[in-house]
């Protein structure tokens, strides 16, 4: 390997984020934009923007980027275009155009590393049948890179993270434990093969939209730097709802558990963890797999909500697309107006 990117960073991909908490505070003083076309804005913290430019189109548009999170150059453009272009996916949208965003510091790293990053990316937004048509770049360090995405969906067929439904069950798709492994990977506590998946994962498209729309659903969100944990919070919240989570049964990657019980727990997850404080109760999850669920995730899958009588239904059409881990992992209940224990770890 000509440089290996993980020796740029302490906190790559997704883990980079600023916590969830500071960024709320952060947010609230914006001014809101009024437009009756604009159909998902900033105050439900949702994956994207949506604004309608007609009665059968409403534009998606978002922006994601992050510093490397795995060694080889081409893997992190594949990882970090797939992550750009899943919060188009998880709001029920096809991409179609997109900018690269770039920094990189070309004084300290051979330009080549660059343009491998861009190549992985070109690679993943064919897959996705999604033009990059442009970017830009700036001269910083550690590297950053991410897209701005455009995607399309019907105004009617828009899905929200504010979308759950008391009486629904909860869907994720990929496992859990991405943050942990690559953490694990940069400390040579993990088997190459463990380390391998994770990436196979991280590049692994969220592009399910067919089954989703079929299924009627109408609230999902994707999994990144806050953590299963954080991101159900946020869709509690939204939709002003209950949500429990059976722990045990959430799908997690090879050695993530053995990793966190040696004490590989990278610093995002405890942010994640004071971000739910008030929010959360737990019942018998036990320390490991809160901090699992609580594990900043990169490029990671949906959390859908769907009928309950369609939910089995849901998991089998998924995992014959390919997502071999998906289930059901919980339940989404009425609050009765109680902003106290909106998540609940069983």
């Amino acid at each position: 390997m000509e440089f290996d990117l993980l020796s740029t960073v302490e906190y790559g991909g997704c883990s980079a984020k600023i916590p969830a908490a500071l960024l709320e505070k952060a947010l609230l003083s914006i001014p809101r934009v009024k437009d009756s076309n604009l159909l998902v804005d900033i105050d439900t913290h949702d994956d994207a923007g949506v604004y309608k430019i007609s009665e059968d189109t409403a534009l998606i548009f978002t922006t994601d980027f992050f510093p490397p999170i795995c060694s080889d150059p081409y893997d992190f453009g594949q990882i970090a275009a797939s992550n750009s272009l899943s919060d188009v996916y998880a709001m029920g949208g096809e991409p179609f155009l997109a900018l690269n965003i770039a920094m990189f510091p070309a004084s300290k790293i051979p330009l080549s590393v660059y343009s491998r990053i861009l190549e992985g990316a070109a690679n993943m937004a064919t897959q996705a049948k999604t033009l990059i048509i442009g970017g830009h770049t700036i001269d910083d360090y550690p590297p950053k890179f991410g897209l701005a995405v455009i995607g399309k969906v019907h105004p009617d067929k828009v899905i929200t993270n504010a979308g759950l439904k008391p009486g629904q069950v909860l869907v994720l798709t990929k496992p859990l434990g991405m943050g942990v492994i690559v953490a694990g990977k940069r400390l040579q506590m993990v088997k190459e093969s463990a380390y391998t998946e994770a990436l196979k994962w991280m590049k692994t498209l969220n592009n399910q939209v067919d089954i989703l729309q079929r299924f009627n659903v109408t609230g999902a969100t994707d999994i990144t730097g806050f953590g299963l944990l954080g991101h159900a919070l946020k869709m509690a919240k939204a939709s002003k709802v209950r949500i429990t989570i059976n722990s045990k049964i959430v799908p997690s990657l090879p050695e993530a558990l053995n990793l966190i019980d040696n004490g590989c727990i990278p610093g995002a997850a405890f942010r994640n963890i004071e971000y739910a404080e008030g929010k959360l109760a737990i019942k018998s999850c036990d320390y490991n797999h809160k901090m699992l669920l609580a594990d900043a995730q990169t490029s990671g899958g949906l959390l859908i909500g769907v009928d309950e009588d369609k939910g089995n239904d849901l998991v089998v059409q998924l995992k014959q697309e390919g997502l071999s881990y998906t289930s059901i992992i919980g339940k989404v209940s009425n609050n009765d107006g109680n902003q106290n224990d909106l998540v609940i770890l069983e």
